[in-house]
């Protein structure tokens, strides 16, 4: 595996120096059907109250979502997403002094969330959704996270098929560069995902984080995102609250072979893990 580049995000008073460790995303999902907390922190309060913890708790960066994307989902309307994030974002981005990213699908969501203290956007189609979602983080200039997926949250886990599951994620995330770049995002903005259970087969979640090493090729830092998934609840037979020891194995394995940002719900473990991983594959704890 060729040696990762000095990526350096720089923006609206943030910069995350992701060639001096590994970065922890940590999650809250503003929802009533989240597959992952059974929608414990759908209250504002409970929200708000955990986006404190996970600040102190060290996450480097918060996604905060209010539709939730589990398979089978079906969509919300922008309105009330929106009713359920920005009172969040608005009392979160007063308190904590780590970004906020914004994780939906809608440009009136990011633009809103933007305005209200956001200062990343996570787009799980890749700006295919929405077809305004690339002006929006264009004319913001932030950071902007592409994942793949196949298919939509409704239908991506019907039979998901790949010839060479790697190759192919890596020629989509290509493609959705470009795209985003023609649109107007700067290049040393943009963060890839290789959407690890959207659209992907236990065997093919397996086989991502195993190949996580060949998407250096993209040249742009690379987040994971497999906390408490299915794949692994299949592996230990838990359910999705239960899967945090088996989330910090896939994190190690994700860390080890190259991811920058590790997208998680228990971010207290999460950082001890990449600690530990980090001073093993750099060989000390220097900038760890």
């Amino acid at each position: 595996m060729k040696p990762t580049p000095p990526f350096k995000l720089s923006w609206s008073g943030y910069t995350l120096d992701l060639s001096l460790r590994t970065h922890v995303m940590g999650v809250i999902n503003v929802t009533p059907d989240s597959f992952s907390d059974g929608g414990q922190f759908f209250e504002k309060e409970r929200a708000i109250e955990q986006g404190l913890q996970l600040g102190a708790d060290g996450a480097d960066l918060i996604d905060i979502g209010g539709e939730s994307t589990r398979p089978y989902s079906k969509g919300i309307s922008a309105e009330e997403e929106m009713n359920r994030v920005i009172p969040v974002i608005e009392a979160l981005s007063k308190e904590i002094t780590i970004p906020i990213s914004i994780d939906t699908l809608k440009a009136q969501v990011a633009r809103e969330a933007l305005r209200s203290g956001a200062s990343m956007v996570n787009d799980i189609s890749a700006l295919r959704s929405d077809p305004e979602m690339a002006a929006v983080a264009a004319e913001a200039d932030v950071p902007v996270v592409l994942m793949h997926m196949k298919g939509t949250p409704s239908d991506m886990q019907v039979n998901p098929t790949y010839d060479d599951v790697t190759a192919e994620i890596i020629a989509f995330l290509t493609g959705v560069i470009d795209q985003a770049v023609s649109c107007g995002i700067r290049k040393e903005r943009i963060i890839v995902d290789p959407g690890i259970g959207f659209g992907k087969s236990f065997d093919h979640n397996l086989k991502i984080l195993k190949d996580l090493g060949r998407f250096q090729c993209l040249d742009m830092p690379i987040l994971v995102g497999s906390s408490r998934k299915a794949f692994i609840g299949r592996i230990l037979d838990k359910k999705g609250h239960e899967r945090d020891t088996g989330t910090m194995a896939t994190v190690a394995a994700a860390v080890m072979n190259g991811a920058h940002i590790v997208r998680v719900h228990n971010v207290k473990q999460a950082v001890e893990t990449v600690r530990v991983i980090d001073a093993i594959k750099r060989g000390g704890i220097e900038g760890v």
